[in-house]
């Protein structure tokens, strides 16, 4: 291990050398079942032959050029993405917390184009959307900004799942300009809301005359049995963030806006070096058109309905355990203890989890999972499970 990198992460003890489909290897040889896909990007699994090939032949033929020149793939990009969204134009960076920024400066620049000199937008409790200083200010989480005060001002924060707030928001501020929300909270332990939130969102900013700006970066690219949870409720937003799956491990964010949102940036606006370059613009076409053609979605939704009803029986019995919920393969089992040593003991039996907000154990499996995988990692769970609380 080298002494020369900063000390950010409180990385695992395993070094992976290799994988394939839903598998990993070390540098033991020792095999691991991926149930959290470097949370929640490599939904197509390792080592994904198409998405292998594009990348080789992508990197033989053109890397980068820069956004002062046309790009042939962004552009492919864009019309699939905007096509399958129900959008119009698309802003490429290169993660989910730059497709945040942009999405912030765009609701601050929407507000200053409708005479709001101090636009402001209204966040969630709990919500993460980055590590930026505008993204970190936009989280719902003491623990992520403690010591990087001052914050970004403009944001104004409210409950998640709580509509009757959001109108008392709309009822009392004048320069409030957008919503900037996950459908389902990540990080905050696979925090599914009321049905009809979504839609009572959309009624509110409609109403109002503000942008609906879903953060989908975990959420998005068929993870939740939908190709976007907000067609869960057949919403459409006026802006909408996504990143992680959308490169399947290649760096790549985006923007994506319709109607009166997509207009607002112009020339000199906003801008990326590296974003929507030709390799991950084309490794980000390869792995929409592949889930699209293959009905990615609808496996995610059959595996995550199997995966739920397996873990709901298999720790039926268990008091440590509150409930098992999910949408999609994004699945939670929130714990009544804090449970963080459950991640290095199923390191041991050879399957990759995640512990989020200290009671949940998080599941973001791969969306190409057979039935016996599925099997496979409830099974190795349980057992985890069991063995931890006794």
């Amino acid at each position: 291990m080298s002494d020369h990198l900063v000390n950010a992460y409180q990385s695992l003890p395993v070094t992976f050398t290799h994988g394939d489909g839903c598998y990993l290897w070390d540098s033991d040889g020792q095999q691991y079942l991926d149930a959290l896909c470097g949370i929640s990007v490599t939904s197509l699994g390792h080592n994904y032959p198409p998405l292998t090939a594009a990348i080789q032949d992508q990197a033989a033929t053109l890397l980068h050029t820069s956004n002062l020149y046309s790009i042939s793939w962004q552009h492919k990009l864009a019309d699939l993405l905007c096509t399958s969204a129900n959008m119009d134009r698309v802003f490429f960076a290169n993660s989910g917390a730059e497709a945040n920024e942009a999405a912030i400066k765009l609701a601050r620049l929407y507000g200053h184009q409708q005479g709001i000199k101090n636009p402001q937008i209204v966040v969630m409790q709990h919500a993460f959307h980055g590590r930026t200083m505008a993204t970190l200010s936009a989280t719902g989480s003491r623990k992520v900004q403690a010591g990087f005060e001052p914050l970004v001002s403009g944001f104004v924060r409210a409950p998640y799942n709580d509509i009757a707030a959001i109108e008392a928001i709309a009822e009392n501020n004048r320069n409030v300009v957008a919503i900037l929300v996950e459908p389902v909270q990540g990080e905050a332990g696979i925090v599914i809301p009321d049905s009809g939130y979504l839609g009572a969102l959309r009624r509110i900013c409609d109403q109002n005359n503000w942008l609906l700006m879903l953060d989908e970066v975990q959420t998005g690219m068929a993870r939740s049995g939908k190709m976007f949870a907000c067609q869960h409720e057949a919403v459409v937003p006026d802006v909408m963030t996504l990143a992680k799956a959308l490169g399947n491990g290649v760096p790549i964010g985006a923007c994506v806006s319709r109607g009166k949102a997509a207009e607002v940036f112009k020339p000199g606006n906003h801008g990326s070096t590296f974003g929507g370059n030709p390799l991950a613009c084309r490794a980000a076409y390869t792995v929409l058109a592949d889930m699209l053609e293959n009905h990615v979605a609808d496996n995610a939704a059959q595996r995550g309905e199997q995966l739920s009803l397996l873990l709901q029986q298999g720790l039926a019995d268990n008091k440590q355990v509150v409930e098992v919920r999910h949408l999609g393969l994004l699945i939670a089992i929130e714990m009544k203890i804090p449970c963080q040593p459950l991640v290095a003991l199923a390191l041991e039996r050879g399957l990759l989890i995640n512990v989020t907000a200290e009671r949940t154990i998080r599941l973001l499996p791969p969306l190409i999972l057979s039935e016996a995988q599925t099997a496979e990692v409830a099974s190795k769970l349980i057992s985890c499970i069991y063995q931890f609380t006794e």
